[in-house]
């Protein structure tokens, strides 16, 4: 697997190299991500119609990559239903769900550029190497998946693809991680609403 992200990255040298590693990176990616939820709340200039928006967005974000986590079991089968039958990266449209929800809710021009960047710099890259290693993996049945559906805007789909048949709670929760991630989301919107009520 190191060995595919490395040749997905490219062998660049130097300074662009050091982005293409940094950029490559999924622990990286992922704890930054975590990271900039917690800049959201510390750093929130809080507006009493902002938070309700952003936090209705994050808690649709979150409940939707609970719901297409259920259908992962990495590497082993191709998940090409519930989530998977609106987008190929469900996970990755939560993720800029709830950053975005965060970041309205914060109201803060420099958390919104901070997240702009974030998307910009690690999500492509994460597409790009996700797909390659998908395709890879699971060959034809992977592409003849994929040619439909779009990496992150969903397009044509039929409602009955998006039944939870096969959805597992525990496959969810504790084999992929989406309780504690739920529980720390938690805590910074907790965080964010008592930033928003010392600034009434």
């Amino acid at each position: 697997m190191a060995t595919d992200r490395v040749k997905r990255m490219g062998d660049r040298g130097g300074v662009l190299g050091l982005f293409d590693r940094i950029r490559f990176n999924e622990i990286l990616r992922q704890g930054i991500g975590l990271l900039l939820v917690a800049v959201c709340a510390h750093f929130a200039k809080p507006t009493d119609y902002m938070v309700p928006i952003g936090f209705t967005l994050a808690i649709l974000g979150q409940l939707f990559r609970i719901y297409a986590a259920g259908f992962i079991h990495k590497n082993k089968q191709l998940a090409s239903t519930g989530a998977y039958a609106l987008v190929r990266h469900p996970l990755y449209l939560g993720n800029f769900m709830i950053l975005i929800g965060f970041a309205i809710a914060a109201a803060n021009l420099y958390v919104w550029i901070a997240v702009g960047i974030f998307f910009l710099i690690w999500y492509p890259a994460a597409i790009a190497y996700e797909d390659s290693k998908l395709e890879r993996i699971f060959g034809e049945k992977w592409r003849a998946w994929s040619k439909n559906i779009h990496a992150l805007i969903p397009g044509k789909f039929k409602f009955k693809d998006l039944r939870a048949e096969g959805w597992d709670t525990y496959q969810s929760l504790i084999r992929n991680g989406e309780l504690p991630i739920t529980l720390y989301l938690v805590s910074c919107g907790i965080w964010l609403w008592v930033v928003t009520q010392r600034a009434v």
